[in-house]
């Protein structure tokens, strides 16, 4: 059984101070133990005013590796791309932000290929994983689709794959790159950041239901070794 715990706060302003200290600690403490940290930080706007706290923290940015947990397949640039996003953010302080989809690639399975080989020369397993939900309970690039059961149950050393949804999100109709279960699952440190009672009914139904979940996020979750923090507020 996946140990769970779940930390609630009362507006989106306290959540974001709560996710960036969080992330700051885990970074400082990889540094500390290994002279470098790498983390994988999820895209979308629920996280985000937790970034721009995290960058004006005081890190030694130029030991630290950031890659998104997914992307779009789009060019850099893009509206669309986790990575610009990011990149914006943290190059600046002297970050190292990995684009793990340097260019746009009408072959989904060769981008996610390309994006594999770039995580193959991390230092692994993640030291910290960052994960957001869908209404929908997809979490990282991990929909239902052709590719689904391949990102829960791929090869273990497989550190991400490339992924089209099916159906594909309006906001977003574009196949993806994906850290695979297994990329997520082995990170020393797992956190989990949304809002809203409805996505929050939707993760604890999927952790209820654990490997027979229809949700992505239950699959994924589902008896996973560490700790997992749950970061949510309404």
């Amino acid at each position: 059984m996946t140990e769970i715990e779940w930390w609630e706060y009362d507006d989106a302003a306290e959540l974001a101070d709560a996710i960036a200290g969080d992330i700051q600690f885990v970074i400082e403490s990889a540094i500390d133990a290994r002279g470098s940290a790498v983390v994988a930080l999820a895209g979308g706007k629920t996280p985000f005013p937790a970034y721009q706290k995290l960058a004006a923290a005081k890190l030694d940015w130029k030991r630290v590796t950031i890659v998104p947990g997914d992307e779009r397949i789009v060019p850099l640039g893009d509206p669309l791309s986790n990575v610009t996003q990011l990149g914006k953010l943290f190059i600046p302080k002297g970050a190292r932000v990995i684009p793990i989809v340097p260019q746009a690639n009408a072959d989904y399975k060769s981008a996610g290929r390309s994006a594999d080989a770039l995580m193959q020369d991390l230092h692994w397993p993640l030291d910290l994983c960052l994960l957001g939900m869908g209404g929908d309970g997809h979490t990282a690039s991990i929909f239902p689709g052709p590719d689904f059961d391949e990102a829960l149950n791929g090869p273990k050393e497989r550190r991400m794959l490339g992924v089209m949804p099916d159906p594909l999100p309006p906001e977003a109709p574009v196949a993806r790159v994906t850290l695979s279960r297994q990329g997520i699952v082995t990170a020393r440190a797992l956190m989990i950041a949304l809002t809203g009672d409805d996505k929050r009914r939707v993760l604890e139904q999927a952790i209820e239901q654990g490997p027979s979940s229809p949700y992505p996020i239950g699959r994924v979750l589902a008896d996973a070794e560490l700790p997992v923090d749950i970061h949510w507020a309404p």
